[in-house]
């Protein structure tokens, strides 16, 4: 008996070619040939011939995404779920041996037919919010791992933070890191805005969120963040939808897609953000600054709330840059505890949000469980940004959480006088020896961590 089968699940990673080898050994055992097609992230692998499609006995589809059935019409067919086709392989296999298949007759439906029901179905800013998020995440990790092997290898700490030799290749490492980085923002709001619009949509949406990114572009200190890409990405997609709607002369259409909308499109989202939204962002900064400095006299503990809440509300975006600017600031006028309060804060988004992976795989998705594990080693040396995927991808449920664990982080740091004479955060500061009252230091991460972690996943559905 010849058999073919069709393995895919829908991150396309681990679970489509787990299903395969299953497929293939129940076979092998079976003594029943068989050839397993995979529809994985890095695409099709192992792609039938229509000759093997007319010789086979029997086709097996383990998937968990819309797979087209079109071309086995005639033939028997099993349709399922790729758990299936882990852990129920020989079963499968069997019900062929035994007659217990029907022939599929077709439904007259297109893949891409299939695909569009399926997306009628989901929210629509949830879709194109996930699609900015899944094409993020490898920037993500790539430039995220890179900078935290560099600083833990090559780091020392510095007045102005943890610096790495320039002539250490350590140094050039970091470089590449930080290049992989700065394209998180634009690729989130470029694919944002090309789900929204297509193809037209891609290039507004990248350069809008390069400026979103860029405080420079209307005069602030840090740009808007992940937040600010997320708005840039929607805003560019849905112009650029709009003037796909104009009607023009026959002799413009040919251009329309590759140059009169994105051309369009880009001005118009760049000058909502340097002219309208760039100005507000700018004043909040200074409004937040002020802010600050007027609760120096303050209780200590209010200001720890506030300084974790702050570090951990954007991951690196206006808010979180102001907390630590002030921080810094605070270092070379003798407070080192403030700083001490926010390299405890700084720890807590990544590591608790990698924790919260580790303990209920259930809520995350494959691709999530690996951006977990990139997570933790962000946040051992102190890369917030590690838990922007997750933020960026549920933000109601996960930025609330790691708020609350980074202020008990910065509070417990507070009150333990954990001083810290370097402006960074996480572990490594301690373990280089920048850290007083290391102790406490390390209580506050860790009960902070626990804090995220269990909130998140109290608030978190089960992955369907």
């Amino acid at each position: 008996m010849k058999l073919l089968a069709i393995t895919s699940c829908p991150n396309g990673i681990a679970h489509t070619y787990m299903a395969a080898e299953s497929l293939r050994k129940a076979a092998e055992a079976l003594g029943v040939e068989i050839k397993v097609e995979t529809q994985g992230s890095i695409g099709v692998e192992n792609e039938f011939t229509p000759e093997e499609i007319e010789q086979a006995d029997g086709i097996i589809i383990a998937a968990d995404k819309a797979v087209d059935k079109s071309r086995f019409t005639g033939k028997k067919l099993i349709v399922t779920g790729v758990q299936d086709g882990i852990h129920k392989a020989p079963e499968l296999i069997k019900r062929f041996e035994s007659g217990d298949v029907d022939a599929y007759q077709g439904d007259g439906k297109s893949i891409n037919e299939v695909k569009q029901e399926r997306k009628q179905k989901q929210n629509p800013f949830y879709r194109h919010l996930m699609n900015g998020v899944s094409y993020m995440i490898p920037f993500v990790a790539v430039g995220g791992l890179l900078i935290a092997l560099s600083l833990a290898i090559g780091g020392h700490p510095t007045d102005s933070g943890l610096q790495i030799p320039k002539d250490s290749v350590w140094k050039q490492i970091m470089d590449v890191g930080s290049a992989g980085f700065t394209f998180m923002v634009p690729i989130l709001a470029g694919f944002i805005a090309m789900s929204i619009a297509d193809r037209p949509g891609l290039a507004p949406g990248m350069i809008g969120g390069y400026i979103a990114a860029n405080g420079s572009f209307y005069g602030s200190e840090a740009g808007a963040g992940f937040l600010g890409g997320i708005l840039a990405g929607f805003v560019a997609g849905y112009i650029a939808k709009w003037i796909k709607t104009w009607k023009v002369p026959s002799v413009i259409q040919p251009i329309m897609p590759i140059l009169v909308i994105p051309l369009l499109a880009s001005i118009l989202v760049a000058s909502l953000f340097i002219f309208i939204v760039g100005a507000p962002i700018a004043s909040l900064m200074d409004w937040l600054t002020a802010f600050l400095n007027g609760m120096q006299g303050a209780s200590s503990i209010i200001l720890a709330l506030i300084l974790g809440a702050m570090i951990s509300f954007d991951m690196g975006g206006p808010v979180n840059k102001v907390a630590f600017l002030f921080g810094a600031s605070m270092i070379g006028q003798g407070n080192v505890h403030i700083m001490g309060a926010i390299a405890a804060a700084i720890a807590v988004p990544p590591l608790g949000m990698g924790l919260a992976t580790l303990l209920n795989k259930r809520k995350y998705e494959k691709a999530e469980q690996e951006a977990g594990k990139a997570a933790l080693a962000m946040g051992l040396v102190g890369i917030t940004e590690g838990a922007i995927p997750f933020a960026a991808k549920d933000p109601l449920r996960v930025i609330p959480s790691i708020m609350a664990g980074s202020m008990v982080a910065s509070t417990i740091a507070m009150l333990g006088n954990v001083g810290n004479n370097v402006p960074h955060g996480g572990p490594i500061v301690a373990v280089l020896g920048a850290i007083s009252h290391p102790l406490m230091y390390f209580i506050g991460i860790i009960a902070g961590v626990i804090v995220t972690a269990l909130v998140v996943n109290l608030f978190k559905k089960n992955v369907a």
